[in-house]
């Protein structure tokens, strides 16, 4: 009985799947050829907008220039570089923008996960082609700033010379 519930449950979804050649369902909010064009155009200026911890750390200091985090509000609570704004990646919209970013002339310097080593509870690495700074450079990108830097290396949160702060206590690192 069970067998046939689940031929009669699969049968059914299949007339609600599209079949080969039929054109997707329209959502004029959704956009994956806009994504993947601008993925490619980020691509294309990626490289040389990778900055090392030194160069990190001395834009953050310049005027016209902030440090922005888009990890998850919890993580972010737990530690980040200090002076960040935070904006998690979900909560990302063009108003919301607008809020903790001055202006799109601004220098954003973005940093994630995966620039830093031997904190898995504020800092879980992803895996590679998931990390955060890829969406985050590209969704900044799509709101239309262009003047955004990513932190390159991969840095041990020991000996890092990045000041961080938040709740987690990292002996010599953190306040």
């Amino acid at each position: 009985m069970k067998i046939i519930r689940l031929v009669i449950f699969t049968l059914g979804l299949t007339g609600f799947m599209l079949q080969a050649g039929d054109k997707p369902l329209p959502n004029p909010n959704i956009d994956y050829p806009g994504f993947l064009a601008n993925a490619q155009e980020v691509g294309r200026l990626w490289e040389s907008h990778r900055v090392s911890e030194g160069d990190f750390l001395r834009m953050s200091k310049e005027p016209d220039t902030i440090i922005f985090d888009a990890r998850s509000d919890s993580k972010f609570e737990l530690l980040h570089v200090k002076g960040a704004v935070h904006l998690s990646l979900p909560d990302i919209t063009a108003s919301e923008l607008t809020r903790v970013i001055p202006g799109f002339n601004t220098r954003i310097l973005i940093y994630c996960n995966n620039n830093f080593q031997n904190e898995p509870i504020s800092m879980p690495s992803k895996g590679a082609p998931a990390s955060l700074n890829i969406f985050t450079f590209n969704t900044l990108y799509t709101y239309g700033y262009r003047n955004v830097f990513e932190l390159a290396p991969l840095l041990d949160i020991n000996k890092t010379t990045l000041p961080l702060q938040g709740t987690l206590t990292i002996p010599g690192k953190t306040n």
